[in-house]
């Protein structure tokens, strides 16, 4: 089978994970790297033994047009990339979260791809997990019963960042879209601004007309922390995404789901041991799900496990709920009308962590990434 030759735009940390794993797949060659950073580039070039190395992306579309680009630029320029190697003829590019502040911008993303018959896929999200994919796909299948509730345990204080997360998982699993948002927030200093930080709680109304209520819990961040250094220590007692029919209940949490399926002779639910399929390259987590739905995607026409519809619905929720909060608690109807709406992503996010205050160094650029959670 003949490879498909992948750049990377942008290769800070996350960056590199990508190159990692498309390095490793037998289908996939990395060819060119576009970074802003020089003395970064050389070291990535090295690591991955790839000469082809640019400062910006109009100097590699002049000599490279690659079949897929993984954008992974900070999300201030995610925008001018994408459409830059959409209008060049890339088959397929990903991007990640957010893919942009103002949802004009994202709009604007997505009608080029498809202008163009480019694919235009999610990145980094845990969504695209192989086993949340499966079990997405028996929920639809009826394999539970009818779905009939859900709730939202631990919303993200960043609704653009990890509220992407929930928000797609919530969207994923119910199988169906947001039609209507009503939401509180704190403290009013983060309602009343610009900045996609925000404690929130409210409801979630579905299309399917399921009503979701979601609330936002600090102690996520504790079990996060805990979580990357031993997923042992959740156990059955971590909060997440809760759907449920009759006899079953799901619950997510970033890559995990736990079910359970029936009840014992006290009434209490009996832990259901799912038989996923096997995958290859575990070792990516489920950047796995999302580079290989999109390699598959470029051969064959399939369906993506995280698209940029996706990215762009879940900014549009976010948003959905700071306006709420901002308008005294009303409910607010999805879509958006006013498309300029927008949202202002975490510093770190938005410039990246050369310019926020987290810059990589280079000896750690240059160095083997161990694994997801090392």
């Amino acid at each position: 089978m003949k490879k498909l030759k992948v750049a990377i735009i942008g290769c800070g940390r996350l960056g590199q994970q990508y190159a990692t794993a498309y390095s490793n797949y037998p289908d996939t060659e990395l060819i060119a790297i576009t970074e802003h950073n020089s003395e970064r580039l050389k070291a990535v070039g090295n690591r991955f033994g790839t000469n082809n190395l640019y400062s910006n992306i109009e100097s590699m579309l002049k000599d490279i047009v690659p079949d897929i680009a993984a954008v992974v630029t900070p999300t201030k320029w995610m925008k001018e990339s994408v459409i830059k190697c959409s209008n060049a003829g890339v088959k397929g590019i990903s991007t990640d979260k957010p893919m942009a502040a103002k949802l004009s911008d994202a709009d604007e993303m997505i009608e080029v791809c498809k202008a163009n018959g480019t694919i235009f896929a999610g990145g980094n999200l845990a969504v695209a997990h192989n086993h949340v994919q499966e079990t997405a796909r028996w929920i639809k299948e009826g394999k539970f019963g009818q779905i009939i509730g859900g709730v939202v345990n631990c919303m993200a204080d960043d609704l653009t960042g990890g509220g992407v997360q929930w928000i797609s998982a919530l969207r994923l699993l119910m199988d169906s879209e947001i039609d209507q948002i009503i939401a509180w927030g704190k403290p009013k200093s983060y309602v009343f601004n610009s900045s996609s930080v925000m404690h929130s709680n409210g409801i979630f109304t579905m299309v399917n007309g399921i009503q979701v209520p979601f609330f936002q819990d600090n102690i996520i961040d504790v079990y996060k922390e805990k979580y990357r250094k031993d997923k042992s220590t959740l156990n059955r007692t971590k909060m997440g995404l809760d759907i449920w029919s009759n006899d079953s209940l799901i619950r997510w949490f970033w890559e995990d789901i736990d079910i359970y399926k029936g009840f014992d002779n006290l009434g209490r639910r009996k832990p259901y041991i799912p038989k996923y399929k096997d995958w290859q390259w575990k070792e990516f987590n489920y950047l796995t799900g999302s580079t290989r739905s999109l390699i598959n995607a470029v051969r064959t026409g399939s369906k993506l496990a995280i698209s940029g519809h996706d990215l762009r619905q879940a900014i549009e929720v976010a948003i959905g709920i700071k306006l709420s909060a901002q308008m005294g608690n009303v409910p607010i109807k999805l879509p958006l009308n006013d498309r300029s709406q927008s949202l202002m992503p975490a510093q770190a996010r938005w410039v990246g962590g050369d310019l926020s205050g987290n810059p990589q160094t280079i000896s750690e650029a240059s160095a083997n990434w161990k694994g997801y959670y090392q």
